[in-house]
């Protein structure tokens, strides 16, 4: 059966090269980076060179500005438990985008229940937080902002930059969670004006259990784990050798890549949409239209009369893998943060399925896509109660 893979928001298949570059710490160099020894020499001489390499990928001043953790959770929790926890004296007033991961709002989440307070600011239909309601929040106390870069359910591109210069008018910590953005739209973090941001390898062609923190050094961070004095005492546990050596390499060759991976994303994600909606009546794009405003590699799409779960089982049963809803969230069939705040009914939101592309991708597979999802949908709808008894002939 042929195969198509369209959830490469969820993750992606580590790089070749990447894969070469780690093996020799999965064996014969399996020293502790913390050991003196000529085997922890080489493991730590690998993960200096994989600080470069990230450092280098996001523009960060120094190597030290990158702490290394076990994935995009543990960085997004580092962040905002860090910076909260160590400028608590100053204040304990967040303020976060309403329709953030998961990860994110469960870490603030579990601040408030310690004595922190939050602002949660709502986005327009399209999922975009306005800068302006930022800076009508902000309070004396306030010690964090956090805004995601890009959306990772319904493609939303934040107005980062700007939020940005509203946190540096009033020295606040900005955090961005880029992990639905790396390797797919520019990650400069100077540029952006972030003090914290973070992201995981298997995002852009790495190994799993690889998640980077960029920290500015003016940011203060506290730790959350305690232990040994490893990622300048920021993070304590012994550093997972090989998959950041993997990460590094990763890095390097999506940042030699970038230009053409997002240029072939934009075209096929432009060839999908436009054939699903050749094909398939009533159907939904939530976030923006693709363009500058959505991130080349998402299509979030609701197929009215059906549920997002069984479509994707049934893509599944043909051979085309895709999400349904986000990755963090599908075991639990919570509705999304994003599809809530763009006031989205009930009925589409579970309607909705993720089409997340990659750069194995090709636009013959677009084709068998569009060519195959309309017979998809319409099993479906023959079968829904929730689809009008007289459609249930045609599409």
């Amino acid at each position: 059966m042929r195969q198509v893979y369209l959830d490469h928001g969820a993750a992606t298949r580590l790089l070749p090269e990447a894969l070469e570059a780690m093996r020799p710490f999965l064996t014969e160099d399996f020293g502790a980076p913390s050991s003196f020894h000529r085997l922890g020499l080489r493991a730590r001489d690998a993960l200096d060179r994989a600080r470069e390499q990230i450092a280098s990928f996001v523009n960060a001043e120094s190597p030290e500005e990158i702490i290394f953790t076990s994935d995009g959770t543990e960085s997004a929790n580092l962040a905002l438990k860090g910076a909260a926890w160590a400028n608590e004296r100053r204040g304990k007033h967040l303020i976060v985008g309403a329709a953030e991961h998961p990860s994110v709002l469960n870490a603030v989440a579990f601040l408030e229940q310690r004595g922190f307070f939050c602002t949660r600011i709502g986005t327009d239909a399209e999922g975009v937080v306005d800068p302006a309601e930022i800076r009508a929040a902000l309070r004396e106390e306030t010690t964090l902002i956090a805004v995601q870069h890009v959306n990772p359910d319904i493609g939303t591109v934040q107005r980062v930059e700007e939020i940005a210069e509203i946190a540096a008018e009033r020295g606040i910590a900005f955090y961005i969670d880029a992990d639905a953005s790396v390797g797919w739209l520019p990650l400069d973090a100077r540029k952006l004006g972030a003090g914290l941001l973070s992201f995981s390898a298997q995002r852009f062609y790495g190994p799993k259990g690889v998640g980077v923190l960029y920290r500015n050094r003016r940011i203060r961070v506290d730790p959350i784990l305690h232990g040994g004095d490893q990622e300048g005492g920021r993070r304590a546990g012994l550093e997972n050798v090989a998959g950041i050596v993997g990460a590094g390499v990763a890095a390097e060759a999506a940042g030699r890549e970038f230009g053409a991976r997002r240029n072939q994303a934009q075209a096929l994600q432009s060839q999908l949409w436009r054939g699903l909606q050749d094909g398939i009546a009533r159907l939904r794009l939530n976030g923006p239209p693709p363009g500058p405003g959505r991130s080349p590699t998402n299509l979030n799409i609701s197929f009215e009369g059906i549920e997002g779960e069984g479509l994707a089982l049934l893509c599944d049963m043909h051979g085309i893998a895709i999400g349904a809803g986000t990755a963090c969230l599908s075991k639990s069939m919570r509705i999304p943060a994003a599809l809530q705040a763009i006031g989205l009914d009930a009925a589409l939101a579970r309607a909705a399925v993720i089409f997340s592309l990659g750069r194995e991708n090709t636009a013959d597979e677009m084709e068998h896509v569009i060519g195959t999802l309309p017979k998809l949908v319409d099993q479906l709808r023959q079968i829904s109660p929730s689809w009008p008894e007289g459609n249930r002939t045609s599409q």
